[in-house]
């Protein structure tokens, strides 16, 4: 049976990636965000089109359990100071744009209840 875990780092970009595509709206300060973590977890280039034809083909309805699924993937691989800064970069996401929707709000959510940081 193949391992399907996604590493710490992918499984980050995976969660911002479905955080950046659940309120249906593209705003290049959401780009931003999302390059920056690239930027930080990776100091050299890396093909992502992996990752991002996987997130592409996920339908809206299999957002939730992939979202989740990766939350569990890089908090198995993470310290609380790494899932910290993950949190800090989904807030800057979701207030890119300055509108923060009930959907964005809902993952948020789930991150911070999976990752229960005090």
């Amino acid at each position: 049976m193949p391992n399907n875990r996604m590493n710490k780092t992918m499984a980050g970009y995976h969660i911002l990636m479905i955080l950046s595509a659940v309120d249906f709206r593209f705003n290049p300060n959401e780009d931003i965000v999302i390059r920056d973590y690239l930027l930080h977890e990776f100091p050299f280039h890396v093909n992502l089109d992996k990752q991002m034809a996987t997130i592409s083909n996920l339908k809206p309805d299999e957002w939730e359990s992939h979202y989740i699924k990766a939350i569990e993937d890089f908090y198995d691989d993470s310290t609380e100071q790494e899932r910290l800064k993950l949190l800090d970069f989904a807030m800057q996401l979701c207030k890119a744009d300055s509108v923060i929707t009930k959907t964005e709000n809902h993952y948020l959510n789930l991150l911070f209840e999976a990752w229960d940081p005090q």
